[in-house]
């Protein structure tokens, strides 16, 4: 967890203010993350209807979205899916009061990048939204050479481009950090914890099987592609290696 009285500042590519649309119908809950996050520096707009956050995002074009899944109107899952068909792309949080992981998956299978459950305490919110934004375009890495290449896998950390031959992959934030981890320690077998540590940046107490998920995810969109280059080694974790 991060030192509330050390932590660094994040500010957009342009040195503009970090934008953070807040949607939740609880109007107490949305007025405490609202000052919460302009302590971090960010400027943040709020809506408490799934219709008013897609018009807000459209206009305001958030870096961060903080949407709860139970909204009087639309659901969580619905708003983000008119968002992303708007052309957002930028990384969204689900706030649910649904604890099972049926519904964690559900959430994260609908293109939002994270979730907290409620109750949460505001510090693991900040950290997780923090998280997600490094991860983002607030987190490209400088570099004298942009491209990493493993085989005919190829991603550009400048671009935010992955090809696999001549086939570009759409990867949502989340899913580049871990293929980028994997292709920076290729032929390496990776732990789950190691993995949780250096995309997610924060301790998921046991809940390793978010690992397993983008896993998934990534094999969807690679290993189809052709041979298989994503392996699992029981009982240690993962590798990636260019295909035989």
């Amino acid at each position: 967890m991060e030192d509330r009285g050390a932590k660094t500042e994040l500010v957009r590519p342009d040195g503009g203010k970090i934008r953070v649309l807040v949607v939740d119908d609880e109007r107490s809950l949305s007025d405490l993350l609202s000052m919460a996050l302009k302590y971090e520096g960010w400027e943040v707009r709020t809506a408490d209807t799934g219709h008013a956050a897609i018009t807000i995002a459209r206009e305001f074009r958030p870096d961060l979205t903080v949407l709860d899944i139970m909204l009087p109107d639309l659901d969580g899952l619905e708003v983000l899916s008119r968002m992303r068909a708007n052309g957002h792309s930028a990384p969204v949080l689900f706030l649910t009061a649904k604890d099972s992981v049926q519904d964690r998956v559900i959430g994260l299978t609908a293109s939002g990048d994270d979730y907290v459950t409620k109750p949460f305490s505001l510090e693991e919110l900040i950290a997780r939204l923090r998280g997600l934004l490094r991860r983002g375009v607030l987190a490209v890495e400088v570099s004298e050479n942009p491209e990493v290449r493993v085989g005919d896998l190829v991603l550009n950390e400048d671009s935010y481009e992955v090809y696999r031959g001549e086939t570009q992959i759409p990867l949502t934030a989340t899913e580049f950090e871990l293929l980028r981890y994997l292709m920076r320690n290729p032929r390496r077998v990776l732990s789950k914890a190691q993995i949780l540590d250096h995309v997610w940046s924060y301790d998921f107490e046991g809940r390793a099987s978010i690992v397993e998920l983008y896993i998934s995810y990534l094999r969807k969109k690679i290993d189809t592609l052709g041979s298989p280059m994503i392996h699992t080694v029981r009982g240690v974790g993962y590798l990636l290696r260019p295909a035989s």
